[in-house]
Parts: structure tokens; C-alpha cells; sequence
């Protein structure tokens, strides 16, 4: 197989106050030493209290831990600096969105004058994974395929349970947000990368959009690398899940290029159908399975995700990644970010403390679990 299937990751964080576990906007200073330690990836995001992160690519899963646990690392001393700490979480469990502001920069101002009042409400972080698939033919070929896991992959990353101090009763409540934008959710289905590209440049001709950065689909062909980019995901409290999310997106494209190379392809669903998946990890996360639409049947995200290790057996061995792919069986079996988060919610009522504080505490120890 000639591809290299190379990764990167992007993460953002919130920032919150140490004393109050309020968000906190990122001082100049913080920036600018985060700036220099790891030139060309940390920088700022659309509002103050926010910061974004990459990795460089890699080829395994392993060289991209290091370099993601090095960023992380990077911005919690930084940030310790001004008293301050990052969470990895998709909404803050209190905070107000209202109360925060946007980060003055051209691009950001742009951005908040196009979207309105929807900027506003944009206190969500997220993570993307790119897959490096050289071939822009591969890369539209692959896309439609692709699609049909982002359920799976959002079911297994949901972090986001909580809005403005209130349980949404939703598992991602993030996407709920982000939904609000134009140019999200899942991608239409291009029969070739030069009907994508006829597609996108209507816009693009237009001047309604600059270039397909402003497209903000849960999977895209990335506008800046030769990738395929997923981010439907909530970005995750705990490194290794991050990674672990990381290797299946990085195995699922093996696969996929793989079963190419017999003459053979992952079949096509109607976005109709993808989207009530899409719903169902939204709402639940793994907690009420999803549709497998071959069987014609609901089925628990265990049972999903044994029958997905089995087909990525090869794939997963062949990447060195095995060991990060059976993390995500047992994310589950026993929940993911939003189940835990509840779970100390609902301890911290029952001895009577601040259940809000209790989950941003929660969020700041799992942040530096894995570091």
C-alpha cells in the first residue's frame, strides 16, 4: 500500500480561572510565551478564552502522543503562569456565553460581522484529526465512504452535557451550537474531486466565502494539507483519548484504501439515514447504540465497536495501533467524557457541594492525567 496515511491533530482548550474556575480570557503574555515555545502551533481561537493547538504530521500514532503531550504540557505551565488552567472539553459545565468576548483579530472580526448573533454563542471547542490521502481523486472517493463512521466517532468523543450551569440532556451538546452556522453537518456527496471543486467555487466565484476554510462540514478535504479532516468530534479531557480517537480515524481511511485496492468499497448510505446516527450520538452518546443499517437493526455501541475492531484487526496492526483502538472499546462498555462528567455532577449534589466547580475540578485532573 503506498500510502503513508500520516496524521495530525488540532485541539482547543478553554481557559479557566484556578480560584474561581470561571473562563478567563488568554493574557498577551500567555500567548506570546506559548507562541515561542512551539512556533506555528498554538494560537489563539475565536474567543479570548480559547486556545488552539496542532501537532505536526506524523506517520505513526506514538510520534503524535509525543509531540500532542509536549503541547499540552506547554500551555498548562503557561498557563499556571498567570494562574490560570486549560480544560479539554467540548462547553464549559457554567459559564456564560454571553460574558465572553472575541479575540480582535482581522479574521475574527470578519467572522463575527458575517455570523452575527451566531458567533456569539460559539463557547464550543472541538478536535480534528487530518489523514494524509495524497490523490485528490482518493480523497473525494473516500469522503462519501468516510461518512458513514462519523456517527460512531462522535458517539465515542461526546464531552459537551452541560450549557450555561444546565444539563441539555444531550451527550454533545456542542454540535447543537455549531449546527446554528451554514456550510456544517455532514458533506453533500461529490461523484469526483472536480465536481467538489465546481461546487465550492460557485461560492468561492461569488465572494460569498474566500476559500474552503469557511466550509465548515463534519468531514472536509482540507484546504491547506492534502487531508481528509474530521471534526464532528468533541474534543476529549484525556489525552490518550484523543489519540485513541486519532488511530481509529487513521485506521478507518487504511481500511477504506485498502478495500479499494480489491475493487471493492464501504457501501454508500442517504445522508438522511447517516444523519439519524448523527442524532443518536448526539443525544446519547454510547449510551443507546446506533442504527446498523445493514442488519436493519439498533445496536449497542459495544457490539459496534467489536464488529469494527474485527474488520480494523489488520489495519490497526499494521499501524501499531491496536492498543489505542482497545481503549475505545472500553470508552463504550463504560461511557465517555459526558458519562463521567455526570458523574461527579451528581456526586458533588449529593454531598452537598458545588456540583458546577465539582466537573471544571474533574476537567482540570483529567487534562493532566496523561501528561
Amino acid at each position: 500500500m503506498q500510502q503513508d496515511f500520516t496524521l495530525g491533530i488540532e485541539e482547543e482548550y478553554l481557559l479557566v480561572d484556578r480560584d474561581s474556575l470561571q473562563l478567563a480570557e488568554a493574557p498577551d503574555a500567555l500567548m506570546q510565551a506559548c507562541q515561542n515555545d512551539f512556533e506555528g502551533q498554538v494560537s489563539p481561537e475565536f474567543l479570548q478564552c480559547q486556545i488552539e493547538v496542532g501537532t505536526r504530521p506524523h506517520t505513526t500514532v506514538a510520534g503524535a502522543r509525543e509531540d500532542l503531550r509536549r503541547l499540552r504540557s506547554c500551555v498548562s505551565k503557561r498557563a499556571a503562569e498567570h494562574n490560570l488552567s486549560p480544560i479539554a472539553v467540548s462547553c464549559h459545565p457554567f459559564a456564560n456565553w454571553k460574558d465572553q468576548h472575541h479575540t480582535r483579530k482581522e479574521r475574527y472580526d470578519a467572522l463575527q460581522h458575517a455570523l452575527g448573533g451566531v458567533a456569539r454563542r460559539m463557547l464550543i471547542c472541538g478536535m480534528h484529526v487530518h489523514i494524509g490521502v495524497e490523490d485528490q481523486a482518493l480523497r473525494a472517493d473516500l469522503m462519501p465512504q468516510l461518512c458513514y463512521f462519523l456517527p460512531h466517532l462522535l458517539a465515542l468523543s461526546t464531552s459537551s452535557p452541560y450549557w450555561s450551569g444546565e444539563d441539555t440532556g444531550l451527550s454533545s451538546y456542542r454540535l447543537t451550537v455549531f449546527d446554528n452556522l451554514p456550510r456544517t453537518g455532514l458533506p453533500p456527496i461529490f461523484g469526483s474531486w472536480a465536481e467538489y471543486e465546481r461546487t465550492t467555487g460557485i461560492l468561492i466565484d461569488l465572494g460569498v466565502i474566500e476559500d474552503t476554510t469557511k466550509i465548515w462540514w463534519d468531514l472536509r478535504p482540507s484546504h491547506r494539507f492534502p487531508t481528509l479532516e474530521t471534526r464532528i468530534m468533541d474534543v476529549q479531557p484525556r489525552l490518550d483519548h484523543t489519540l485513541s480517537l486519532a488511530a481509529l480515524n487513521q485506521a478507518l481511511v487504511r481500511m477504506l484504501c485498502r478495500l479499494k485496492e480489491r475493487n471493492l468499497r464501504w457501501r454508500q448510505y442517504d445522508r438522511f439515514l447517516i444523519g439519524e446516527n448523527r442524532w443518536r450520538a448526539q443525544r446519547y452518546g454510547v449510551g443507546e447504540g446506533l442504527i446498523d443499517f445493514g442488519d436493519r437493526s439498533i445496536k449497542p455501541m459495544t457490539e459496534l465497536m467489536d464488529e469494527l475492531m474485527g474488520m480494523l484487526a489488520e489495519d490497526a496492526e499494521a499501524l501499531g495501533t491496536l492498543t489505542d483502538l482497545a481503549r475505545l472499546r472500553r470508552i463504550a462498555e463504560t461511557g465517555t467524557s459526558a458519562t463521567r462528567q455526570r458523574r461527579v455532577h451528581a456526586e458533588a449534589l449529593a454531598r452537598g457541594d458545588d456540583p458546577g466547580r465539582a466537573v471544571v475540578q474533574h476537567l482540570i485532573e483529567e487534562f493532566h492525567a496523561d501528561l
